[in-house]
């Protein structure tokens, strides 16, 4: 089918919120969906999840909130008729309900091509037996394995290959019913369990210990290839990837080990034929170069996601292009376009924090060191650069905050920041208040000198006179951090930022200074066990 013939196509989306589906597949099939809309395609989502981006208004054409599931699938193919189908971008839910329809003839039965990965490669990767094969056709080597239908044929597995070995469920979500397996007793229980997620189970020889390593691999229906990310778990084997820290790229793998394993990965999806995106698992001796291929999955994984977001490289918008019959030689190498900075009526946040205390100060500046961003509160955040203090304040950006810190701290008055940004004069006057007391801490700049070549005893009566005593108090109740303190009164100049901020501390402590902990709600002294909201403060 050329391009110009696929008018609608079906995406089989993220599926119901379980383990293994749901949320994780958002993303690929979203991206999908917007590569669509681009080709100017009628896209038709099958996504019982209302909770998803991918339902959201206007991004899928038609959308129906079913499950995912052959009987429904069927019964959307039969009134909707669409040209082509897409399988991969909704998890593993997704790619066994296609495989099932391509194996009962309903794809065929109503005229509709699978778009990207053929059904076959699918199937080839999905049956461990078929798998096994297909990679020993090329020489690669996979871990050494059984599939069984029967608890029998497990336990005749398990005392071939010896044990420990680790059992699989195939087709499964997720990793379910897979474990590890030292003896008879725990393999009899683990493949009850196995059975309960899917007839058949593999049994493999345990490779515990060794590393897991990741490739994203893109191939096109040409023949062409490119690795765009690689991958490795912070864990071992043994640990599922979904509980485990990935670390994009690779940091333990010797030049000669990722160039082996990336070519291998080449070598891979090109015998079986993968059009679009894929995710190539490795276990890796980390005593060797020696290697096996855990499993290969024919489709968008939580990985992708990961990878596309570390690289910028949009794998699942590129991957269902290529389904559509492009090359990679017809695509730019896209990379994401940030979102414009210039903040307006429409909403572009995806998070948000919260903060609490007992003055706005406080719980401003709390927030400020929350957002993830290196920030340490209202001020004293000198790796922040402004060059047009008055446009910036005009024309609000995600940086507003620091802007409005940056014009006070140059001599701006609240007046011209309320008239340039028409921020109400009550936040601005609390906004000054903390600069105010950045700019008191900063005539206080010979602090950590005096405390060289005083005595101990001397130095802490001499933070006790009511100027220096009131003054840092004032900072901790109006949010300011040990570090932010230290920066003021020009310690980092002398020590290393972790040891200013732990003098500032032990500076209060000499003092008393410490936070004690409230309960928020005044109804907490008559019915305590009911409150648990606390928080601290120097009040």
């Amino acid at each position: 089918m050329e391009k110009k013939d696929i008018k609608k196509v079906l995406l089989l989306g993220s599926g119901a919120l379980k383990i293994g589906q749901a949320g994780e597949f958002d993303y690929s099939g979203a991206q999908a969906l917007k590569a669509l809309k681009e080709e100017g395609i009628h896209s038709v989502l099958i996504n019982p999840n209302i909770a998803t981006v991918q339902t959201s208004k206007d991004v899928a054409d038609t959308v129906y909130f079913q499950p995912v599931t052959p009987e429904f699938v069927e019964r959307v193919i039969e009134k909707e008729r669409p040209d082509g189908i897409l399988l991969s971008f909704g998890g593993q839910t997704a790619l066994n309900c296609g495989v099932e329809l391509y194996e009962k003839g309903i794809l065929e039965k109503y005229g509709v091509k699978v778009l990207g990965t053929p059904v076959q490669a699918i199937i080839d990767t999905e049956d461990r037996d078929l798998f096994v094969k297909k990679l020993d056709e090329i020489d690669v080597k996979t871990i050494k394995s059984e599939a069984c239908s029967t608890v029998e044929e497990v336990q005749k597995a398990a005392h071939e290959l010896g044990f420990p070995v680790i059992l699989r469920a195939a087709y499964a979500l997720g990793g379910l019913g897979s474990g590890f397996c030292d003896n008879e007793e725990q393999l009899l229980a683990q493949a009850e369990e196995a059975f309960s997620f899917s007839p058949q189970v593999l049994v493999e020889k345990s490779l515990k210990g060794w590393k897991e390593i990741e490739y994203e691999v893109v191939r096109d229906q040409y023949d062409n290839c490119i690795t765009v990310c690689n991958m490795e778990n912070f864990d071992p084997l043994g640990i599922h990837t979904g509980e485990s820290i990935v670390v994009a790229p690779s940091q333990t793998l010797t030049n000669s080990e990722y160039h082996k394993l990336r070519a291998l990965a080449i070598k891979i999806i090109r015998h079986i034929g993968i059009v679009g995106e894929c995710n190539v698992q490795y276990a890796l001796d980390p005593n060797s170069e020696d290697y096996r291929v855990i499993e290969v999955n024919a489709r968008l994984s939580r990985s992708s996601a990961l990878a596309s977001k570390a690289t910028g490289y949009p794998l699942a918008f590129v991957a269902a292009k290529l389904g559509l019959g492009y090359g990679l030689f017809d695509l730019k190498n896209s990379v994401f376009h940030g979102v414009k900075r210039q903040l307006g009526s429409s909403m572009k946040s995806v998070g948000e924090v919260m903060a609490i205390g007992r003055t706005f100060e406080e719980a401003l500046q709390k927030g400020l060191r929350m957002i993830g961003q290196g920030m340490h509160g209202f001020v004293e955040n000198h790796e922040i650069k402004i060059a047009d203090i008055a446009t910036s304040l005009h024309e609000p950006t995600d940086m507003r905050v620091f802007v409005v810190s940056k014009a006070l701290q140059m001599g701006y008055s609240v007046e011209q920041i309320h008239q340039l940004t028409k921020i109400d004069r009550w936040f601005l006057e609390k906004l000054k208040h903390i600069v105010n007391i950045d700019e008191q801490l900063h005539e206080y700049a010979h602090l950590s000198e005096v405390s060289e070549f005083m005595e101990p005893s001397e130095f802490k009566e001499y933070l006790q006179s009511p100027e220096v005593a009131l003054l840092l108090r004032a900072a901790k109740v109006y949010g300011f951090s040990d570090f932010q303190i230290a920066r003021a009164v020009g310690l980092e100049h002398r020590m290393k930022m972790e040891q200013a901020g732990l003098t500032i501390r032990k500076w209060r402590k000499m003092q008393g200074l410490v936070p004690t902990v409230n309960q928020i709600d005044t109804l907490a002294a008559e019915y305590p066990a009911q409150t648990n909201y606390l928080y601290l403060s120097y009040l």
